[in-house]
């Protein structure tokens, strides 16, 4: 399995996602063996882990797994003597080939666009079947509008000499078919799942958040949302939503956590709005500090204009959160009991703001009904869509290659 980042030294989604699956693909009797581009300790002693560089999770080019814009540019100048993410993944790419040079696998498994060069590179070396795994594309993480040329190659090769392709929604599926000309019988979907025994004991401390508390305390309803602020997540959306939501009901406070590229415009958004007084910017956050903001959430939106699946989606449930997510979400697809609606319609979100706020019947009613679904969708289902991929695919290879010996 050839991944850029594990928990805890992951920047997103990506790593939390690659983690589970592993995990319960190994529980089912595989034997994995996952590449990453540092060295670290992780607690992952179902599965061996391989280190591809020297470098420490920041090193390896800034520490993100959703960096794309400049690839070339070096980002850590230090005794190493600066890596940009291209100098990591040609480092990668070198390490998988030495490292198959001497161990034989049945599947090698590539998570997006980070090692599919890798990926591809193990295939040419070994003829062994390659499954690529798709989380998001580089259309979904620039918004739509483009993206990095050079990203689109490396996607377009990988998944053109990928034998397999798995996607986290149909979504994605549909956007890989036709972006990229691939073939629908050569995608499968299987979307990502949720373990709630795996977030462990937690009890929420009010006092941790005083200023959200007091808030709340004095019959404000908080609208949250953790995210990377980029433009694919569609946060300059929401701040209209909410600033129009506000003149209905001015008692609620939107909670933003994390960090990206888009923190200033949304702050000098926020302040062109008038509505920086009921706008909260926590910066980036982890560990015990998400599940504090998720708990503290009467209302949790996912507002991405793309996304392939959104796993903050099962967590803000968990947290008892009701749940608002845009139709451009793969999590939509699993979760019935969800308000939803088009990443561009701000009149809609507003509208379903106010209404959750305003009705107590409504807020417990999907609090309620989705902590009956999404406990329905753990990692094990997908584990059995995997291995029975990797399955079909092996077969699918050797009967190609009996063909051709003949």
């Amino acid at each position: 399995m050839l991944g850029w980042e594990l928990p805890p030294h992951n920047s997103g989604g990506l790593g939390v996602a690659c983690y589970h699956m592993a995990q319960a693909i190994a529980q089912k009797g595989a034997k994995v063996a996952f590449v990453l581009p540092y060295s670290a300790k992780h607690e992952c002693g179902f599965m061996q882990i391989l280190h591809a560089t020297t470098l420490d999770p920041l090193e390896r080019f800034g520490g993100s797994a959703y960096d794309h814009l400049d690839l070339d540019a070096p980002t850590f100048i230090a005794e190493h003597g600066g890596f940009s993410i291209r100098d990591v993944q040609a480092k990668y790419v070198e390490f998988v080939k030495r490292h198959l040079k001497n161990h034989q696998y049945d599947v090698v498994h590539a998570h997006d666009w980070l090692t599919l060069e890798a990926g591809v590179a193990a295939k040419k070396a070994t003829g062994v079947p390659l499954v690529a795994h798709i989380h998001a594309t580089e259309f979904d993480r620039s918004g739509g509008e483009g993206g990095n040329p050079i990203i689109h190659e490396i996607e377009r090769e990988g998944l053109i000499m990928a034998d397999k392709i798995i996607a986290v929604s149909e979504l994605t599926r549909q956007l890989i078919a036709e972006k990229y000309a691939i073939p629908l019988d050569k995608i499968e979907v299987a979307h990502n799942g949720f373990d709630p025994a795996e977030w462990g004991e937690y009890d929420y401390d009010p006092s941790r958040l005083a200023y959200i508390t007091q808030k709340k305390q004095t019959g404000y309803t908080v609208v949250a949302t953790i995210s990377r602020l980029t433009i694919q997540k569609g946060l300059v959306h929401l701040l209209r939503s909410f600033a129009l939501a506000l003149k209905f009901n001015p008692k609620m406070l939107l909670v933003i956590a994390g960090d990206g590229d888009q923190r200033d415009e949304l702050l000098e958004l926020s302040a062109d709005l008038g509505i920086m007084q009921n706008v909260l910017f926590t910066g980036f956050i982890r560990g015990q500090e998400i599940r504090d903001i998720y708990s503290s959430a009467d209302i949790f939106v996912m507002s991405s204009r793309s996304e392939p699946f959104g796993l903050t989606a099962f967590e803000a449930a968990h947290h008892g959160s009701a749940v608002v997510l845009t139709r451009q979400s793969g999590a939509a697809e699993v979760l019935r009991n969800v308000l939803k609606y088009d990443f561009w319609d701000e009149h809609r979100l507003a509208d379903i703001l106010v209404n959750i706020s305003e009705s107590t019947g409504l807020m417990s009613e999907l609090r309620e009904n989705i902590a009956r679904e999404y406990t329905k969708l753990p990692w094990s289902k997908v584990a059995d869509v995997i291995l029975g991929a990797y399955q079909n695919t092996m077969r699918g290879v050797a009967a190609v290659k009996a063909k051709v010996a003949i």
